[in-house]
């Protein structure tokens, strides 16, 4: 090793040890490009410099215990500094730290996560592809479905419809299923082949007198709608998060998937359930399909397989599908280096261990929905409150400046901006979507995490109310 670069190499490991949080923050604006960010704001501000989990919190570098409200970002399920999957990723780096599923290959544990996964998902679904994220699998069921109507003698059928805030991630393809303004934006241009209809969420669309059910079954009429405008013979799926996440946490109404099925039935068109969030016991189920009795052809996840401790996702495919790839002697010209990587396929094997056996999936549904719930409920008469949700462990505050009206606020995302980062400096992280406040935190919360939630969430809304209350209706 040359002088200049031994010097390097001892300056790295020292900044890694030694750094104050100043440090670590001009060596983040230095070299550190950041997802979804105004890199001129943030690094005006600096980075808060996360340095520690143990089980609901997290650490910054200046010794600030934070309870996290977001599980990561959807992610850390059942909670943080779990040393089985430290063990677990340790053993299998030492046994197999890498080896690919191309060329006719396998490993013990991708195979094993497969059948395992299968045993999970509904009872049609038997199969699955592995990819790093939720923007991988959504590319990849894209290009399956594709594929698949092309196989049928259908290559007509291209076209997917998806929701107007879905988000299915920020890939060009996956970007450009979602119907997120903001992202595609910076797609140059968006791909042709998509399209996007109404979000089943009443609080946004519904109209004055109009019931739950009532506008559930009109918001599932769209996709009917959109169908016959393009033609059935266009169109190749129909793409929905049971639980539009990114979104704000929009939640359709009961009567909302029971017509979608319906309608996806009454023309043949695939279904991809978007479960990257959903998936791995948020709602109380392991799968949200399984809470919504909905039966997709496709489900993708991410996320919570591992709970964030490894990078890994896939897409779950039925029985109609795999019986189409398997009908043709056909490559499926797709994949990925890390599709099926071992490490991260024995973290997620210990990860839904530990979920069966600490009995999280139905403690969700028991204890942390109807717990959720009932926190929220404190808070919709507030001032500033124009709704509150949650279904599962997946809750919304709706910030606005008229309750009667549900008119929001101008430029909007700047209030919910402002209440975040009273969260934050409260030590309690929840997200900011635009004007809504969303929480999902890991599975493992108790009674003393909701207690201490609960007062946040009553100091951050009333420090909030008092720098906006002149913008509020009289």
């Amino acid at each position: 090793m040359s002088e200049s670069q031994k010097s390097k190499s001892e300056k790295n490991a020292d900044t890694r040890v030694k750094n104050s949080t100043a440090e670590w923050r001009d060596l983040d604006a230095l070299h550190h490009l950041h997802p979804f960010s105004n890199h001129a704001s943030l690094r005006s501000g600096g980075a808060r410099v996360i340095v520690k989990g143990d089980g609901s919190y997290i650490w910054d570098s200046e010794g600030h215990r934070i309870l996290d409200g977001m599980a990561g970002l959807w992610t850390t399920n059942v909670g943080y500094g779990r040393a089985e999957l430290a063990d677990a990723a340790r053993d299998q780096m030492l046994e197999l730290p890498f080896y690919n599923t191309f060329f006719r290959t396998t490993h013990p544990p991708v195979i094993a996560l497969a059948r395992k996964l299968a045993e999970l998902a509904p009872p049609h679904i038997n199969q699955v592809f592995f990819g790093s994220s939720g923007s991988e699998s959504n590319d990849t069921a894209i290009r399956l479905i594709r594929h698949y109507w092309a196989l049928k003698g259908e290559p007509k059928r291209r076209i997917i419809i998806s929701r107007k805030t879905a988000y299915h991630g920020s890939t060009i393809a996956a970007g450009s299923m979602g119907g997120m303004p903001h992202v595609h934006e910076h797609s140059y241009p968006v791909y042709d082949g998509f399209r996007h209809i109404m979000d089943p969420c009443w609080f946004d669309a519904g109209r004055d007198g109009e019931s739950l059910e009532a506008f559930g079954v009109r918001a599932a009429q769209a996709l009917e709608d959109e169908i016959l405008a393009i033609g059935p013979e266009n169109v190749a799926a129909f793409a929905g998060e049971p639980v539009q996440g990114a979104g704000g946490v929009k939640i359709a109404p009961d009567s909302y998937w029971s017509e979608i099925q319906r309608i996806v039935d009454k023309y043949g068109i695939l279904f991809l359930a978007d479960e990257v969030i959903t998936g791995f016991g948020r709602l109380g189920t392991w799968f949200g399909s399984d809470y919504y009795g909905i039966k997709p052809n496709i489900i993708t996840f991410a996320k919570a397989v591992t709970s964030g401790y490894l990078p890994l996702s896939g897409i779950l495919v039925d029985d109609r599908i795999v019986s189409a790839l398997m009908a043709h002697n056909d490559d499926f010209n797709h994949g990925y280096t890390f599709s099926g990587h071992p490490v991260a396929c024995a973290v997620a094997l210990k990860n839904i261990e530990i979920m069966e056996r600490e009995n999280l999936v139905p403690k969700v549904k028991e204890f942390g929905a109807p717990r959720m719930a009932r926190m929220l409920a404190k808070f919709k008469d507030h001032p500033l409150v124009g709704e509150v949700r949650s279904v599962g462990m997946m809750a919304a505050i709706e910030l606005v400046a008229d309750k009667r009206t549900r008119r929001r606020f101008d430029n909007p995302g700047r209030v919910g901006l402002i209440c975040r980062d009273h969260f934050f400096r409260e030590g309690f992280i929840m997200r900011a979507v635009f004007d809504t406040m969303v929480c999902a935190p890991p599975l493992i919360w108790r009674e003393e995490e909701f207690v201490e939630a609960e007062r946040v969430i009553a100091k951050a809304l009333d420090l909030t109310l008092a720098e906006v209350s002149g913008e509020l209706a009289a």
